[in-house]
Order: C-alpha cells, then sequence, then structure tokens
C-alpha cells in the first residue's frame, strides 16, 4: 500500500476516481488542501493542517463538512494505518462539486471531503539550489485567494517551476507584485546575514506557512534574532545563508542562489536540528 484515502466515509486504498466532469471543482476550480508531514511516526502540527484546510474551504466558498478535530482523528488514524517506517504525506481536502445561484460560483451545501495519506520521502537537510524567477509574480489579495491554500493558485507556481527547472535550478525565488521577495514556487524563503535571520513579512500574496511559523519560534526561542520584514531580491545576492522551509523537505538549505554557490550554514542546520527534535514532541505512533 502506498496510498490511503478516506473518501464518503470509507477508506480506499491507492488512488479512487472521485471527481465528475460536471463536477464544479473539476472544470472552475473550487478545490482547497493541506498537507502535513508525517516520519518515524511523528506527525508535526498537524492539528494546524487541519484547522487551516477548514479556513481555506470557507475563504473560498465552500462549508467544511469536517471540524478540525475530526480531520485530526482521521490524520492519526491513517499514520498509524501505514505503520513508523515511512515518510508520509497527509493530505485534507475540500472541493465544490454543483454551483450556486451565480453563473460560475460555489453551492457550499455541495462541499465534499476527503483525506489522502501517501508515502512521500522526506527531503529534509538536503540542499536546494534557487534562482531568481522571471516569469511569475505573487498574485495580490485582489486578484487571487492568497488567503487560502487553495488549488487555483498552483498552475501559476507550476509555471515558474518549470522556468527554473529549464536553467537548471530545483526552485525559484518568486517576487510579489511590487518586487520584494515572497518566497519560492512552493516553499518560504529564509535569508541569514550576521548571524541574524530575516524572511518575508506575510503581506497578503503568500501563506506564512505553519512549517515557517514553527522555525521562527524553534529559532527565536533558541537565542536566534528572526526578523518578519520586507526583504529586497538585492538582499539574497550577499546574505550568509539561504534555506527554505516547507512540507516537502521541511527546513532544507540552499547550497546555491543564481550564479553564487553557497555552503549549508550553521543557521540552516541548527534551524533543521531544532525542527527534528520538535517533531519528535509530535508523535502518533
Amino acid at each position: 500500500m502506498d496510498t490511503l484515502t478516506y473518501w464518503n466515509e470509507t477508506w480506499h486504498e491507492g488512488n479512487p476516481a472521485i471527481l465528475g466532469p460536471r463536477d464544479h471543482a473539476f472544470w472552475l476550480g473550487s478545490m482547497v488542501f493541506d498537507g502535513g508531514r508525517a516520519f518515524g511516526g511523528c506527525g508535526p502540527d498537524l492539528d494546524l493542517h487541519a484547522a487551516r484546510v477548514c479556513r481555506s474551504a470557507r475563504a473560498l466558498g465552500l462549508k467544511p463538512t469536517k471540524t478540525p478535530e475530526e480531520i485530526l482523528k482521521l490524520m492519526h488514524e491513517s499514520v498509524r494505518r501505514f505503520g513508523p517506517k515511512v515518510d508520509l504525506y497527509v493530505r485534507p481536502m475540500f472541493w465544490a462539486t454543483k454551483g450556486g445561484a451565480g453563473p460560475i460560483s460555489v453551492d457550499p451545501e455541495s462541499t465534499q471531503f476527503l483525506l489522502c495519506t501517501y508515502i512521500s520521502p522526506m527531503r529534509a537537510g538536503t540542499p536546494l539550489t534557487l534562482g531568481l524567477c522571471r516569469s511569475i509574480r505573487r498574485p495580490t489579495p485582489e486578484s487571487a485567494p492568497t488567503d487560502a491554500k487553495a488549488s487555483c493558485l498552483y498552475p501559476n507556481s507550476s509555471r515558474g517551476v518549470a522556468e527554473m527547472l529549464e536553467r537548471g535550478f530545483n526552485n525559484g525565488i518568486v517576487l510579489d507584485a511590487v518586487g520584494n521577495v515572497a518566497e519560492t514556487c512552493s516553499s518560504n524563503i529564509f535569508l541569514a546575514k550576521n548571524g541574524k535571520v530575516a524572511t518575508p513579512i506575510p503581506n497578503g500574496t503568500f501563506l506564512a506557512g505553519i512549517t515557517r511559523n514553527r522555525t521562527i519560534s524553534l529559532l527565536r526561542n533558541a537565542g536566534v534574532t528572526v526578523e518578519e520584514r520586507t526583504v529586497r531580491p538585492a538582499e539574497l545576492e550577499d546574505a550568509d545563508e539561504l534555506f527554505t522551509t516547507g512540507n516537502a523537505g521541511k527546513v532544507q538549505p540552499v547550497n546555491k542562489y543564481e550564479s553564487r554557490d553557497l555552503q549549508p550554514g550553521p543557521i540552516a542546520r541548527q534551524a533543521h536540528e531544532l525542527y527534528i527534535a520538535y517533531a519528535e514532541t509530535q508523535r502518533v505512533i
């Protein structure tokens, strides 16, 4: 078993066919998701992921059919079914099947839920290469549902990833509408300079991730100065360290930015070690 899906109040192995061509989410994108991680029998902050998917659903006009507590219980059950020896991605989702009163609006009462948990090896601590993404920018709150982890936001990020892969990088730095650093195509970004850490302040154009917020808290509690502020692209050019946070790889150092080689540094290493130690306190199995 590599995938386990809870849908329609039943557990299914594999990748069941769920959406139909008339479903609103299929052709109009009314879908939200979240993505927690479980590894070594631990599930750090799964409760926060469960709560956020419900907030995302409401932001898109959906009506959550499960409470965060119910979702968390299902998350834990799925992790226990796999056991502690595999790395897992734990993904709850809400979507609409029907349209509402308007020409393309959603019918909140048609909201559906599933939880998909599947084997996905962790890349925690693995170095990344980044470039500056030129093909896309992060949208403003008026132009996209930036307060939700909505599936409709990701095709644009995919376009950015395609650019970066073509240029030989793993991922790319994405700017906001006025040219400040927002995040990467798929994770949050941190820089370290002279022993201090900075990360872009949430300005409504990107999600301040759960792993991001946890890493800030862990570093501050360890005595590291972490500033949430406006970050200009030029600051990435002379940073002592760059590292990212996100659910795919939790904390990952950057060993190349554009043409500049970097060595994974002590603060990125400390952030990774602090996060893994925290995860050990979040045992599911």
